[in-house]
């Protein structure tokens, strides 16, 4: 019976997707829609938001962020916790308030890392990469100097 119950289960599943399309929940590469990256961040990257709102003040945000090979992020921290999974090219990460390439670690697509709030960090990526970072709203960049926020550049 059980079983039986898991199959018909299954099916009404199946059946719902087969009518109505993908839920509204659910994105296929091709339905991801890429577009400006925000204003601290640096001119070249692109993001798209998969979830919730990054720049509410609360709630679940989910987004991809892709960096044309080359592309750095300057030493910053943010107020919450950053999940960051690597989907393709490499990215790699340095720990501290300078920007210093022979102190990082590269992650390949697959990877996964957690920042917990005000840790400093920086970011280089090789390759065409896009990373998918989730965690909770706001997502503020606080840059270590202050310079080096493109948001405020004259």
């Amino acid at each position: 019976m059980k079983k039986i119950s898991i199959c018909v289960f299954l099916l009404l599943v199946a059946a719902a997707f087969t009518q109505s399309g993908a839920p509204q929940n659910a994105f296929t590469p091709s339905q991801i829609k890429f577009g400006p990256a925000p204003p601290f961040l640096q001119p070249g990257a692109q993001l798209a938001i998969l979830e919730g709102d990054p720049m509410a003040s609360s709630g679940d945000y989910t987004i991809r962020l892709k960096m044309p090979s080359g592309y750095e992020i300057a030493p910053h921290t943010h107020p919450t916790r950053e999940n960051v999974t690597v989907l393709s090219g490499t990215l790699s990460v340095g720990m501290g308030d300078k920007f210093d390439p022979a102190h990082m670690m590269s992650f390949p697509a697959g990877s996964f890392a957690y920042l917990d709030p005000e840790m400093h960090h920086y970011a280089l990526a090789s390759g065409a990469t896009i990373i998918q970072i989730h965690g909770m709203s706001p997502l503020r960049v606080d840059y270590i100097n202050p310079a080096d926020d493109p948001s405020k550049a004259k």
